[in-house]
């Protein structure tokens, strides 16, 4: 049994499919102790036992080392920005688009890139893709139904638009669902299709270690058609683009050469 914290994420990864060797360390230490400390494990032999038994405690913790936290058009200056400069950029080489939400959570970005498409190109056709690790967060991305503070950056008329009232929220409505599909996808270890034209992979890659990210940024690259544009998170500066064979467009948005 893993005693140590090596052993448990060696003990961890076929049983999830998540290998924490991609993550930093002291980061997701702290993370697994705080969570192990709140519901009654001291060691982390007790811990992998419960594990194996309890389906319920394996998602919650599972959802809490994934770090599901999402909205509708977070960062509203940069969907402005995609609005205004990425997406006519990208329509002046290519129509239709195909677009990407890498590490979606909830559905809350790949909707957000969905209604975008839908109110300011009305004449573009498109498809979004949107991929986590988790099924469970999957599931309420396609179930499409959502919480008020899932709105706090949603332009009013957008919520009045595309979305019904609900008794615990909104339901995104079907003509917006029906433009999304959803797919389990580990970022680290998934080999991932070409020929995109944006992808979106923002406040994902946090936790990942410095070795994990160069080498998503990679696959990114690759999976990028020429002129396609990558758009990472407001902490995600792109070191070394030359390396990748990316150009800053605007802020967090980055063009293969």
């Amino acid at each position: 049994m893993p005693n140590t914290y090596e052993e448990f994420v060696k003990a961890f990864h076929p049983k999830s499919g998540l290998d924490l060797k991609f993550y930093k360390q002291n980061q997701m230490q702290r993370r697994i102790l705080s969570f192990m400390s709140s519901h009654g494990h001291q060691t982390y032999p007790l811990f992998i036992k419960a594990l194996d038994v309890d389906p319920v405690l394996y998602d919650a913790f599972f959802k809490h080392l994934t770090i599901n936290v999402s909205q509708f058009f977070r960062d509203a200056n940069q969907w402005k920005t995609l609005r205004e400069t990425v997406i006519p950029l990208l329509l002046k080489a290519k129509n239709p688009l195909k677009l990407w939400s890498a590490g979606c959570s909830s559905g809350q970005e790949p909707y957000s890139l969905a209604i975008t498409m839908m109110e300011y190109f009305t004449s573009t056709k498109f498809t979004v893709l949107g991929t986590d690790i988790d099924v469970n967060v999957l599931q309420q991305a396609k179930d499409g139904l959502y919480k008020q503070n899932d709105f706090a950056s949603t332009p009013p008329e957008f919520l009045q638009k595309y979305f019904t009232p609900s008794d615990s929220g909104y339901q995104i409505k079907d003509p917006v669902k029906r433009l999304v599909t959803f797919q389990r996808q580990n970022l680290l270890t998934d080999r991932f299709q070409p020929g995109y034209d944006f992808i979106a992979c923002r406040n994902v890659v946090i936790y990942f270690t410095d070795e994990a990210k160069e080498m998503l940024y990679k696959k990114f690259t690759d999976a990028l058609r020429p002129g396609g544009i990558l758009f990472t998170g407001s902490t995600e500066h792109l070191f070394g683009m030359n390396n990748l064979g990316l150009k800053p467009v605007s802020s967090f948005f980055y063009q293969k050469l």
